[in-house]
């Protein structure tokens, strides 16, 4: 384990990449949990468990983005703490959070039985698919405190600018996931419904296997069980940081699970292709996510040192390298998206489905090196509300009714509906933009 990183003096480009790769190489384990799945599935499974599993787990991504979301309010709250040199109350921030969360765990996990059935009917489920989408929420559901607990150890560490810890906890739940997959699905048959499980049983492992290591890491302040209660200035102060982002990633999930909504009526193959390029969207969207966590946790430190000139510098630094990277994605995707979704399904038709998804979503790599890094960026410094209402306003007012429009387009192409995502984006970086004007403008850089 290494100690944590520090912000606030020397150079910049270089520890930001030294803390954003762990966190790059930790999404694309966390990502290979979905991809696996789907990969597995299909290739010893049915077109039905594909679209379980695809429309099962944005449910899930969506449902987890919340935890990951609040997560983030306790990484911003450490970060500033230890930019401004008072570390010693990180002890309390954390054992406050954990009361918080395991409150939202135990509410989730209650809900997840009966609700199971109910969303897989919002979501509009294929009549082939529908039972098996149902069984993979609902097994998933049941795991949420073990989702929670993953995530907080993860957004701990990012606090405190550590992101080889998480890499390590992603690791191990990746290769029991993997292995959980091959005996459930490829094994034992059990489709969708092996698939969540292997899932949750991975992330039990790696939370147990975790806690036994964070026991012999050497934190920068003191931490004991006594600790973990609920204190209510230090729950406001995440709520108040954490609601706002919550209810950003929330929204926008939503858009696009209702965006999958409008393709699973388009029938079984449109569900599954795109199912497939989602998959494949995980992947090639890994660059410009692993920098907007990075940027939290980097401007969070620099806020709390007063070194706001730094921050502004990181979110240049960030950008610059999060372009490269986007380009060559862009061309991945675009010209070689069959060959990507190849890699999830042997059927041709999907893989020409997927692949015409897929364009759209190429597109829209050139545009998220700006927007994460952005999103990131706004985090760090504490204005949560604009990135909640940017990420609304794109989502709500753009990703959804394009998507709509285009599905009753004749004849209907997934292009046309995946261009809605790129539309989205564009009109948020020009928000981000317009923000960054105007709080030069007033002073408040």
């Amino acid at each position: 384990m290494n100690k944590q990183l520090d912000f606030t003096e020397g150079k910049i480009l270089a520890p930001l990449l030294q803390f954003a790769v762990p966190v790059l190489f930790a999404l694309f384990l966390q990502a290979m949990y979905g991809a696996v799945d789907l990969m597995v599935v299909g290739k010893f499974g049915e077109a039905a468990d594909v679209s379980a599993v695809s429309t099962g787990s944005q449910i899930m991504m969506t449902l987890t983005g919340l935890i990951s979301s609040f997560a983030m309010g306790l990484t911003i709250i450490l970060g500033q703490k230890i930019g401004a040199k008072k570390a010693e109350e990180g002890g309390q921030i954390i054992g406050a959070g954990i009361a918080l969360f395991v409150l939202m765990g135990l509410v989730m996990t209650a809900a997840a039985a009966p609700g199971a059935g109910v969303l897989a009917g919002i979501m509009q489920a294929p009549a082939e698919a529908f039972a098996k989408t149902a069984s993979y929420i609902r097994i998933c559901g049941l795991g949420f405190l073990v989702i929670i607990g993953y995530n907080l150890i993860g957004g701990i560490f990012r606090g405190i600018g550590d992101s080889r810890t998480p890499l390590v906890t992603v690791a191990i739940a990746c290769v029991c996931n993997i292995a959980g997959d091959l005996l459930l699905v490829a094994v034992c048959g059990m489709g969708a419904s092996g698939a969540a499980l292997a899932t949750v049983l991975a992330q039990l492992i790696s939370v147990v296997i975790s806690i036994m290591l964070i026991g012999r890491r050497q934190l920068p302040f003191r931490f004991e069980r006594s600790m973990i209660r609920w204190n209510g200035n230090v729950i406001r102060k995440i709520l108040v940081l954490g609601i706002p982002i919550t209810l950003q990633d929330l929204l926008v999930g939503v858009s696009f699970l209702i965006i999958m909504a409008i393709v699973n009526a388009l029938g079984l193959t449109a569900s599954a292709g795109v199912g497939v390029a989602e998959k494949v969207c995980a992947f090639i969207m890994l660059v410009p996510i692993a920098f907007m966590q990075a940027m939290s946790a980097f401007v969070a430190q620099n806020r709390g040192a007063g070194r706001v000139d730094r921050a502004v510098l990181g979110l240049r630094y960030a950008i610059a390298v999060s372009f490269v990277f986007a380009v060559s994605m862009f061309w991945l995707s675009f010209f070689h998206g069959d060959l990507l979704a190849g890699i999830f399904t042997r059927d041709p038709v999907l893989k020409g489905a997927a692949w015409e998804y897929l364009k759209a979503y190429a597109i829209d790599c050139l545009l998220t090196c700006f927007l994460f890094c952005f999103i990131g960026f706004y985090n760090g410094m504490e204005h949560t509300g604009f990135v909640m209402a940017q990420g609304i306003v794109g989502a709500f007012a753009v990703r959804v009714p394009v998507s709509w429009l285009m599905s009753r387009r004749m004849p209907v192409s997934l292009f046309y509906i995946g261009l809605a995502t790129p539309c989205s984006t564009l009109l948020q970086i020009t928000l981000c933009f317009l923000f960054l004007l105007y709080l030069k403008r007033h002073k408040k850089l």
